[in-house]
């Protein structure tokens, strides 16, 4: 016998299986736990969804933007001359006495929260956008919750969000605000009052751009965001927090492609404030935010 037949005659026998059009395919997959709430099979990996297209507005803020405000806001510390210790705030209550030492200790001096200087400028640290914050109130939601329903579909129609949509467990969806303190007798704790929704890479990019390229042109009564008067002080709270916020009326919903495709939908809209959340700090913050904001696009006017 040759070689390659005592080769042959060695090699083991494989048994051949016909499939049939109705044969059950075998179960390869292992068999995935249901959730208690949905029934629904849930997966036993964490799934999570990618951008399946090139974002231009973040594009633009990488190779372009970014460049350009680190020129803008930098702020050169002589190294010669060190910057001068905080002030030490002095304690209502003395720690160290056991009669005072678990009282509220509120400190002597004021706020401090815009008397503190901006970080070092460095490459790390350059202002960008964390998230766009959408939030609409509705004050006919006091009386009855039901109300909300119609900004509700609003808010999931612009921005298209769902709670722990696309496999993203940190996606939050639409949110119902409540009321935190009783104001004047018609809101208690506890009550909703609005809507909001953050927004978060690329769909915060993609609801930024279409606000730009569609609602805003089509404004005739938005010239810019109002500047706050040149003599107003740089320290206060609001211009050290680094946010830029403005607001939009209920005829500028119908603007946006989302919603124009079927006004009719919706029995009422309404406006909502917008706010640009940056990771600025420190005195100065506001104006590095406006600057982030106004290279998307978005004007400001001072009156």
């Amino acid at each position: 016998m040759s070689t390659a037949a005592q080769a042959i005659a060695k090699a083991p026998s494989f048994t051949r299986h016909s499939i049939t059009r109705f044969q059950r395919a075998p179960w390869i997959v292992r068999k995935l736990r249901r959730s208690p709430t949905s029934g629904l099979p849930v997966p036993h990996v964490r799934v999570v969804t990618r951008e399946f297209a090139p974002c231009r507005l973040s594009d633009h803020y990488h190779n372009t933007l970014k460049d350009d405000l680190m020129y803008m806001t930098y702020k050169h510390l002589p190294s010669d001359k060190p910057p001068p210790e905080p002030r030490k705030i002095r304690l209502t209550f003395d720690p160290n006495d056991p009669y005072s030492k678990f009282r509220y200790n509120p400190p002597v001096g004021g706020s401090q929260v815009g008397k503190k200087p901006a970080p070092p400028s460095t490459p790390e640290n350059i202002v960008y956008l964390e998230r766009i914050q959408l939030h609409s109130m509705v004050k006919e939601s006091v009386q009855n919750k039901s109300n909300l329903l119609g900004a509700m579909m609003q808010m999931k129609a612009l921005t298209g969000e769902s709670f722990q949509g696309g496999g993203h467990h940190a996606v939050e969806g639409v949110q119902i605000v409540r009321g935190k303190k009783a104001v004047g007798g018609w809101l208690r704790p506890g009550i909703p009052v609005g809507v909001k929704v953050d927004l978060r890479g690329q769909s915060m990019y993609d609801f930024l751009g279409t606000l730009v390229e569609f609602v805003l042109p089509r404004l005739r009564d938005f010239n810019g965001v109002v500047l706050p008067p040149s003599s107003s002080s740089t320290k206060t709270p609001s211009a050290v927090s680094g946010v830029v916020s403005f607001g939009l009326p209920p005829h500028a919903m119908m603007f946006f492609p989302q919603i124009e495709v079927n006004v009719d939908a919706y029995p009422k809209l309404y406006g909502m404030h917008i706010h640009f959340i940056t990771n600025a700090t420190g005195v100065g913050a506001q104006d590095k935010a406006r600057a982030l904001v106004s290279g998307f696009q978005i004007p400001f006017i001072r009156r």
